[in-house]
Order: C-alpha cells, then sequence, then structure tokens
C-alpha cells in the first residue's frame, strides 16, 4: 500500500521539505549515507551503508578478530557495531538478522522517508523477488 504517488505535487512538496530535514537529522545521529532506502530499524541503528564495501546484510570475511574493520584495521567494523546496538534494542533487536534487497543507487540522496510513502524503496532488481517470498 502506497501513501503518496511519487509523481503528485504533494510528494514533490514534501519532498523538498522533509529531505533537508531528513539529511541533517540522520546524518548527526547516525553518520548516514542517505541511500534512499533506509534500513537503520533493522541494524541496530547504525548505517550499514557507512561499511566501505557497502555490505547490506551483514559483515564480509574479513572481519579482525577484534571486531575492526578489513579496510580500515584501525576503525569498528560497521556490522559488528550494528549486532552489538541490535541486541540493546528493546525493539526490532530480531530484525538485524533479515535479508535485504541490494541498494538500488538510483535512490541515493533522495528521502526514504518519501521512498516508503511512495513505495519507491520497495521496487527491486529483476530476479530479487523470485527466491525469498518478497511481492
Amino acid at each position: 500500500m502506497h501513501l503518496l504517488n511519487e509523481k503528485s505535487v504533494t510528494a514533490r512538496v514534501l519532498d523538498r521539505v522533509l529531505l533537508p530535514v531528513e539529511k541533517i537529522s540522520k546524518q548527526v545521529v547516525f553518520d548516514c549515507r542517505m541511500c534512499g532506502q533506509c534500513i537503520l530499524h533493522e541494524t541496530g541503528l547504525t548505517c550499514p551503508m557507512r561499511c566501505p564495501k557497502n555490505e547490506r546484510n551483514g559483515p564480509c570475511g574479513g572481519v579482525h578478530p577484534n571486531g575492526n574493520c578489513e579496510v580500515f584495521p584501525d576503525k569498528p567494523c560497521v556490522w559488528v557495531q550494528g549486532i552489538e546496538r541490535a541486541q540493546r534494542l528493546p525493539l526490532w533487536r530480531e530484525h538485524i538478522g533479515e535479508l535485504h534487497p541490494p541498494v538500488d543507487w538510483r535512490l541515493k540522496d533522495t528521502s526514504s522517508w518519501i521512498n516508503l510513502f511512495t513505495g519507491r524503496d520497495q521496487i527491486h532488481p529483476k530476479g530479487w523477488d523470485a527466491g525469498n517470498g518478497n511481492k
């Protein structure tokens, strides 16, 4: 169910109003990368797009034993942080293990809030829906 038509005047006006608010608030609080398909609530309120490999479904195989990143060994792995934070959440804690579709880079720097209301964030690459039960 979509609450807005993405081409409607209402969606365009809301986008102009909400995008700056979303961008500033999420960048300050979550170091958000504005992928346009926010899954913060499913990743322990840790933006997975901070991963230098853009891993969307968990850590890569190169996480160091101390939990640091393979690419930037002096920094903690984004996914290790997300898994640890998810365990402390009162809600959504079990969502950390959910499988997510690949990032649609056409949505980069757009409002994930508007994309949610218009359903734009639910448009998956061809073949993605075939085996995982998504609509």
